[in-house]
């Protein structure tokens, strides 16, 4: 098998960070996990990087991961462009019917991921909760009646929406909410995962709330909307070519 996933924040694996730094996430996450349960090694690449926008995901990874010539490929995107004004959900969705149609043309499977929903610990959260399930039911509806597409849908996982799976950001998720999404892909690959991947071991630690969060969070992020500038400016995909992940002895 051939995994590769294209996407942003959410799919680059940024929250989930590992004691010498480096940024896991759940892609990294699913390809371990299902080479431990097949029984085999699995190819994996990760082209995804943070604050894309969809098209512009779509735009830049997608023929690139093509080019791979993996047998599936997850895709995740929509998250960044919710925050915007004036956003078409409408054209957002499209981007998912582009990735289906050249998956389709080139014989890969998809598997389809909705994000994790933080609307309960943000700003405007009525607002980003309101896109995000009008963005879910378009994708949705592009995908009726494809059994054949892998659905790894997180938004409606109420859950998953709680603070224990969020990192201090509270935009990004942590190793908690990254292992359920991990979990939630494996089981529509067809593997059971491990059963400790659904639920958080240990609390979160708890992030700057007030004055103290705007600062340190909203404030840079207002900065980059005003500059037009992205946190992934700059940055490269963390595996833009296979890397092998082989069962766990």
């Amino acid at each position: 098998m051939r995994y590769v996933a294209i996407g942003d924040s959410f799919t680059e694996g940024v929250g989930d960070v590992l004691h010498d730094g480096r940024e896991r996430g759940w892609a990294d996450l699913v390809a371990q996990g299902w080479a431990d349960a097949a029984g085999h090694a699995i190819s994996y690449a990760n082209l995804a990087i943070r604050g894309k926008l969809a098209w512009p995901i779509v735009e830049q990874q997608l023929e690139p991961a093509l080019a791979l010539r993996p047998t599936h490929l997850s895709f995740n995107g929509g998250g960044n462009d919710m925050l915007r004004p004036r956003t078409d959900l409408e054209h957002i969705a499209d981007a998912f019917s582009r990735v289906l149609r050249r998956c389709d043309e080139e014989g890969v499977t998809l598997i389809l991921l909705s994000g994790a929903n933080p609307s309960g610990q943000l700003p405007m959260g009525s607002l980003v909760q309101r896109r995000g399930d009008q963005l879910s039911e378009a994708v949705l509806r592009r995908v009726e009646g494809r059994d054949d597409v892998v659905r790894a849908l997180n938004w409606p996982d109420r859950e998953l929406a709680r603070p224990a799976y969020w990192s201090e950001d509270r935009l990004h998720m942590n190793a908690a909410g990254h292992h359920r999404v991990a979990a939630r892909v494996l089981h529509g690959l067809g593997f059971e995962p491990p059963a400790t991947w659904w639920s958080p071991t240990s609390l979160a630690a708890a992030g700057p709330a007030g004055l103290a969060y705007y600062r340190e969070f909203v404030g840079p992020w207002v900065r980059r909307r005003v500059t037009r500038t992205s946190s992934g400016d700059g940055r490269a995909a963390k595996y833009p070519a296979w890397v092998e992940r082989v069962p766990h002895t």
